[in-house]
């Protein structure tokens, strides 16, 4: 039997989180190389090395620490962090040519298309005029060299910004003299739209345009040759507060570095080009060593600007656009609240109108029916009309409780600042659970006349993130519900008084135990000859305890489905052992980021949605919330959406624990788009045909 196999167990058979991830990266790589609209291309470019510049600042950073630590009974955990840095690093190098690879193809395809990527010396005599203009009147006041000599540490500079290293030549002069210039991307945009011409279009990166105007910016020092090439580093962003480090490891490791600060560089990545003599200069710098990441790459870095490249008006180079689609039956001109206490609601996002979810909190803030909302903030929009309906409804004598999670990595300072916003028109502001994340994302409110309200998503309550991400939104009135979710907000205001969930499977308390139990569950069904599977969609799998438990079940006949936007430590097909366990993994034009469980429960299905993957940090170290499906409709549109992931033979990869990502194929072999044919679905509901499907 495989029962509680883990990576210490069974070798081979647990895929550590952070090579999972990297097979993970380069999905989003590959879909940058299929026939897909050129600019979508560029986009997916863009999160590639977005997603792997947040990579090497917060887990590779864990990682060096960890390698690094001398702590004697740390021997093991700093041996295994060694050996996946390398292993992490060759993959990196090997990803890193595949990028070069495509991003020179989808600059060939654009000029094929009409749009030029320029170079400083690619400029008519027009264009130079134009430039030099641009240099004058919006870029001068913004570049400011620094010359090398003067620098004593580079890593002081912020990171993830391009750096132009420049070697200046004059005549007469014994030797060349050496500059820095930090890229002003964040005020001038990393592209300058040069006048179009002839039906064709022209762009530059900022950083040419620098290259072309060096004779500008050290005017008046004699020189009469300029060389100028571009790298960029990743520093240590912070230590990963997750318990799949053992208890302590992390107060050793911060006492037993000496010889990392926090902010050191881990990553460099320079043109290849750059001459030896000016390498040199710049690595002496940064301070590095030999567990850190030097990479020679090509002419520009920071390609995560791509996300944000100029459409120059091609939107036939772009995805159609889709409307999210009316839901008939909260679409009139009655009360939403109403509507709710009648039966559940939901909407799936962005295929539905995220702001169905703020009529209900514009409606609770003015109706006189309405006491209390509670609700909990992860990330926010920088315009949030959640904010502005919460604000509006204190003001109107609500009482409101806002939990507002300060450690939402890289949105710290936002989040400190509407709180204070929130605070100032009196709501009522909690800061989290000291050594626990607030991630679950629950609403509550209060009502006077007829049953309180309870609002679970699988989302943040984020304007943009609804646009892009797909996300799951209950909402019911059920009682035992409603009062769990309001006993969520008595836990994160005492969260060592003793309360008990009902209905909710609710982290750190018994989610994990109860997750466990389900799938026992199913291995009881199955070996009593009732119906048993499981099927989810989530976007990680990696805590043990979890992973060895779906191989039990798997050992023991289960039908296990799962679809899996990220990691992954299962490693599936291994016969006796996980040869019943499919994984699909899907990359499309929306974020794949809901989380649905769903258990034969021998002929009594139990359905379930929330915030929590299974990842020792949800499941342990984190408040979490899952919560049941009742409503028969509700639970057969979750159906569909899992139905529809499965049979995806377009975009659609296999995840098998191996980094292959071969195509997701189906027994019928037809081409089949799931996020696509989701569209079309929930088109024909608001149509009233309901029964259109493929």
């Amino acid at each position: 039997m495989a029962k509680n196999i883990n990576k210490k167990k069974s070798p081979g058979m647990y895929v550590d989180r952070d090579l999972s991830w990297m097979y993970f990266n380069r999905r989003i790589l590959q879909e940058a190389t299929r026939p897909i609209p050129l600019l979508e291309r560029l986009g997916f470019l863009g999160i590639y090395s977005n997603n792997l510049d947040e990579f090497f600042r917060v887990r590779m950073a864990t990682l060096s620490r960890i390698a690094e630590c001398g702590d004697k009974s740390l021997r093991k955990e700093s041996e295994h962090a060694s050996l996946l840095i390398k292993q992490i690093t060759k993959l990196n190098n090997r990803y890193a040519r595949e990028y070069e690879a495509a991003i020179r193809d989808v600059t060939a395809a654009l000029r094929e298309e009409g749009i030029y990527l320029l170079k400083d010396d690619e400029l008519g005599e027009d264009q130079q005029a134009f430039v030099r203009r641009f240099f004058r009147q919006q870029l001068s006041g913004f570049v400011n060299p620094v010359w090398l000599s003067a620098v004593k540490e580079l890593t002081e500079a912020a990171d993830e910004n391009i750096f132009l290293a420049v070697k200046l030549h004059g005549e007469g002069r014994k030797s060349a003299e050496y500059a820095l210039i930090e890229l002003p991307v964040a005020v001038c945009g990393r592209f300058l739209h040069l006048p179009d011409k002839e039906g064709r279009s022209y762009l530059m990166y900022l950083d040419d345009v620098i290259r072309f105007c060096l004779p500008m910016i050290f005017s008046g020092m004699d020189l009469t040759r300029y060389e100028a090439y571009a790298f960029k580093f990743t520093k240590d962003a912070e230590m990963e507060m997750d318990n799949d480090l053992r208890n302590g490891m992390l107060q050793k490791i911060s006492k037993g570095v000496k010889s990392r600060r926090k902010g050191d560089a881990l990553r460099v990545i320079y043109d290849a080009a750059m001459p030896r003599d000016m390498l040199k200069r710049v690595m002496n710098k940064l301070n590095l060593d030999k567990l850190d990441t030097v990479l020679a790459g090509g002419r520009y870095h920071n390609h995560k600007d791509l996300m944000a490249f100029p459409d120059c008006g091609r939107t036939d180079l772009k995805y159609p656009a889709w409307t999210p689609i009316v839901k008939p039956e909260l679409d009139e001109d009655v009360s939403l609240l109403r509507l709710i206490q009648e039966r559940d609601r939901y909407i799936h996002v962005p295929y539905h109108s995220f702001d169905y979810y703020i009529r209900v909190l514009q409606e609770a803030a003015i109706s006189k029916h309405v006491r209390s909302i509670k609700t909990t903030l992860y990330r926010l929009a920088k315009t949030s009309k959640v904010v502005n309906a919460l604000i509006n409804a204190a003001r109107n004598g609500k009482k409101v409780t806002v939990v507002i999670e300060l450690l939402a990595r890289f949105d710290e300072a936002s989040n400190i600042g509407w709180s204070k916003l929130m605070q100032d028109a009196g709501i009522h502001v909690i800061f989290g659970v000291e050594g626990l994340k607030v991630h679950s994302k629950v609403t509550h409110i209060g009502m006077k006349t007829g049953p309180d309200i309870a609002c679970i998503s699988t989302g943040n309550f984020h304007e943009g993130n609804a646009r892009v991400y797909t996300d799951y939104l209950l909402m019911t009135s059920a009682k035992a519900i409603a009062a769990d979710v309001a006993n969520v907000f008595a836990f994160i205001e005492k969260p060592y008084a003793p309360i008990r969930f009902r209905e909710l499977l609710v982290s750190p308390n018994e989610m994990k135990k109860k997750f466990l139990r389900l799938i026992d569950d199913e291995i009881k069904h199955h070996r009593a000859g009732r119906p048993a599977y499981i099927r989810m969609k989530l976007n990680h799998v990696t805590d043990p305890d979890m992973v060895g438990k779906l191989y039990e079940a798997s050992a023991a006949g289960v039908p296990i489905d799962i679809l899996l936007r990220g990691n992954c430590s299962l490693v599936t097909g291994q016969p006796g052992i996980s040869d019943n366990i499919r994984i699909c993994g899907i990359i499309d034009r929306y974020l794949e980021h809901s989380r649905i469980f769903l258990f034969a429960a021998g002929g009594e299905e139990k359905c379930f949605i929330g915030s929590a993957d299974w990842m020792p940090r949800n499941l342990d170290n984190r408040v979490e919330v899952v919560v049941p499906v009742y409503d028969p409709a509700i639970k057969a549109d979750l159906h569909t959406v899992v139905d529809y992931g499965l049979r995806d033979t377009c975009q659609g990869r296999i995840v098998d624990g191996r980094g292959e990502n071969l195509p997701w194929t189906t027994g019928d072999g037809r081409p089949f788009r799931s996020q696509e044919e989701l569209y079309k679905h929930y088109l024909a509901q608001e149509k009233g045909e309901e029964d259109a499907r493929p």
